[in-house]
């Protein structure tokens, strides 16, 4: 696999068109916690790249391991994406309609379990990723999905400060519009999915 000019323009794309839904979900959350401290921003941008960068090469192990057995869950990824992204939007509505009167320590907070399925939800698409690099040796799919992290990574970064900055103008409703706006990107994901 040569790793030329193309191999690097392809992959920044790639990445770039993945991102995309962690991109929203960065800005959901940047939406739900503006007091977020740039080490929480670090973590959930580190998140979404890892899983962005793990889904791929999984699909890589599983084109040249288990086949037959990835092509059945193929189709139940847009259900699952739904389900995930359903459920935490949901629950950011719910507590968004419910405007606690908690400090902005507690309320303004994204849990590790709900970044971690986050994650999961808005990467499992980049599964079948594996299926398009399947012809790449190891090294090559390990260096391209390597480089889909790190677009990842920039990209979630600006998701989460551009939604802080709109989440102090919006204040209470930004929980509301973060929950919405999961919502929208799990049924968004479904949809591609069944056609």
């Amino acid at each position: 696999m040569n790793l030329g000019f193309m191999f690097f323009f392809n992959s920044i794309l790639l990445g770039t068109g993945l991102a995309m839904d962690a991109f929203s979900v960065s800005l959901a959350n940047g939406l739900n916690e503006p007091c977020m401290k740039k080490s929480k921003i670090l973590c959930i941008a580190g998140v979404f790249a890892f899983f962005q960068a793990f889904m791929p090469m999984l699909g890589w192990v599983c084109i040249h391991t288990i086949v037959e057995h990835f092509k059945a869950f193929e189709k139940l990824i847009p259900f699952l994406a739904l389900i995930l992204l359903g459920y935490i939007g949901i629950k950011m509505i719910i507590d968004g309609i419910k405007e606690k009167k908690e400090d902005d320590e507690k309320k303004c907070s994204v849990g590790i379990a709900s970044l971690f399925v986050q994650g999961i939800a808005t990467s499992i698409d980049a599964l079948s990723v594996g299926f398009t690099i399947a012809d790449y040796n190891f090294l090559s799919a390990l260096f391209e999905s390597l480089i889909i992290a790190l677009v990842t990574f920039i990209i979630c970064i600006l998701g989460v400060i551009i939604g802080k900055k709109a989440g102090t103008v919006l204040e209470g409703k930004a929980s509301i519009f973060g929950g919405a706006i999961l919502i929208f990107i799990g049924i968004e994901i479904f949809v591609k999915g069944l056609f």
